[in-house]
This record gives C-alpha cells, sequence and structure tokens, in this order.
C-alpha cells in the first residue's frame, strides 16, 4: 500500500436546523428564516404541517407539494413579502431535506437524530398548545417534543394577537421547558422601508436567539436616528 497518496479526511456528518412551519398566517417569515440559515451555510430539515401547506397557498399563491416540493420551495423563498415574485432568486436548496408532516417514522422524531435545534416560524396558538402539552400529534409537534427533551434549542415565534389567558400558559410552560418564546413583533428602529425590512427583522431575531449568524437587520448601535441617516444593506 502506497502510504504517500493524499487522504481525504471525511465529510462532516451532517446537522441541520428543524424548521417547523405550522398554520399561521405569516409564512413570509419562515422563508426569511429559511434564506438565513441556507445563506449561513446552514442545513435544514424542513417540516411544513397540512394547515400551513394551505396558508403557503393563501399568502403566495404558489403551493408546496410533497412531490413536488423541491420546486415549490425554491419558488416560495424566491419570492419577496409583499408578493414580488424572483425577489430572491436562487436560492439553493440542495441541502434542505423535507419530511412530510404525518411521516411520524422520519428523522426528527427521534432524539438519536443528529440536529442542532429547532425553529418554528410562524407558531400558531394550536402548535403551541400540543408542543406544551407533549401531544405529538404530528412531525412538527413530535420533533418539537424531542428537541425540548434533548435539551436542545426551541425557539417558538408565536404569531396570533390577541392572546388567550389558556395560550399565555401555554407558552410560559413552553419557557419553563427551555425553549425561545419570540413573538413576531418587528421593530421600526432599524430604519424599515417596506414589509420586507420588517419580516427581516422579525426572521433575524430568531436566527439571533438560535446563534446564527446573518445581516437581515440594522443592530442597534445606541445612536437616536441613525436609521435614517445610515443606508441600509442588504
Amino acid at each position: 500500500m502506497d502510504d504517500s497518496t493524499p487522504r481525504v479526511p471525511p465529510r462532516p456528518a451532517r446537522k441541520p436546523w428543524i424548521v417547523g412551519v405550522s398554520g399561521a398566517s405569516g409564512t413570509p417569515y419562515a422563508a426569511a428564516v429559511l434564506r438565513g440559515l441556507l445563506q449561513a451555510g446552514e442545513a435544514v430539515d424542513l417540516v411544513v404541517s397540512r394547515a400551513a401547506r394551505l396558508t403557503v397557498l393563501d399568502e403566495t399563491g404558489a403551493p408546496l407539494r410533497d412531490a413536488h416540493w423541491r420546486e415549490d420551495l425554491a419558488r416560495w423563498l424566491a419570492r419577496g413579502a409583499d408578493g414580488t415574485p424572483d425577489r430572491f432568486a436562487g436560492a439553493d436548496v440542495s441541502d434542505v431535506r423535507y419530511w412530510a408532516a404525518g411521516d411520524l417514522a422520519a428523522g426528527p422524531s427521534s432524539g438519536s437524530y443528529a440536529v442542532k435545534g429547532m425553529l418554528i416560524v410562524p407558531a400558531s396558538t394550536a402548535c403551541v398548545a400540543g408542543v406544551a402539552l407533549g401531544l405529538s400529534k404530528d412531525l412538527l409537534q413530535r420533533a418539537a417534543s424531542v428537541t425540548l427533551k434533548e435539551r436542545r434549542p426551541l425557539v417558538v415565534a408565536v404569531r396570533e394577537t390577541p392572546l388567550s389567558g389558556q395560550t399565555l400558559r401555554h407558552l410560559v410552560a413552553l419557557d419553563e421547558a427551555g425553549a425561545v418564546v419570540l413573538p413576531a413583533s418587528p421593530a421600526f428602529y432599524a430604519g424599515a422601508t417596506d414589509i420586507q425590512d420588517l419580516v427581516d427583522f422579525v426572521a433575524g431575531r430568531v436566527l439571533d436567539a438560535a446563534g446564527v449568524p446573518h445581516k437581515l437587520y440594522r443592530r442597534w448601535e445606541g445612536e437616536l436616528g441613525a436609521a435614517r441617516t445610515e443606508p441600509r444593506t442588504e
């Protein structure tokens, strides 16, 4: 055997972020988070609830079909929050793995499946209740329950207003279990000029909670009025 032959180092094991999309309004938030993860070079496992597929269709006019998810996802990620097609053309979805919501034998349903954590964007109140109560009625809820029991990061971007007392109790339960409860509440100090800026702010805060670097919004640096004088960078 020729020991002079250079050895190719083993490829690092894939360790994705799970992104769960529930049926709440706010699918542009999910698209922005997905774009941010992919731009940061992160692998993604995507779980879209049955209700969320209807919401994606209603809010974007585009389907998200199990049998054609790759091309449908690329089309969805290219669309701006205001509905502009091809605003973000060219998203590389090659390191995205799609799991059907009804597939309870999928990888993310097991704690031995290696992932970095899970981001639920947006999270409906029904999803919040299911995760808080440990119902695991579909893969999204099961993956979130596994994330909590394995002590991995879980970010829950709840999108509802007003919040009932029952939902508030469920959110407190998630906080006590170790999740980050992150309401989809855009801020205005970053110099937003259109709806995409507001969406990107929330998506950026989700990525902040996950420790994923991004440039989705201008950070506060203690200078009043700076957002009105500094140009926004993409």
